[in-house]
């Protein structure tokens, strides 16, 4: 499993944004965590990986949204930092319902 960071800026304001904007969010809480309003942390193997990616990418605009990747691999929990609201996010912790 590998940690991978994704942030997205879909443009609202041009033609089909909000649809968008909403399927490029449910895509990433399929795989990962919400830790700021566009951007998710995704604990995922290189299969999963390569599916939400090719996801992702053919749902955004190319000419007005965009997406960001930050590779953080196996080694994350040592270059992952948090500080301030909301409780930090641990991917391999325990899940409270």
């Amino acid at each position: 499993m590998m940690l991978v960071v994704v942030s997205y800026d879909v443009n609202t304001q041009s033609e089909g944004g909000q649809r968008r904007l909403r399927k490029v969010a449910k895509l990433c809480e399929s795989r990962g965590q919400r830790v700021q309003f566009s951007v998710f942390e995704c604990l995922v193997d290189p299969v999963e990986w390569k599916e939400l990616k090719f996801q992702l990418e053919q749902t955004i605009d190319k000419e007005t949204d965009s997406l960001r990747y930050y590779f953080l691999g196996k080694t994350w929990k040592s270059r992952v930092e948090h500080c301030g609201a909301k409780e930090p996010y641990d991917p391999q912790g325990l899940l409270m319902l």
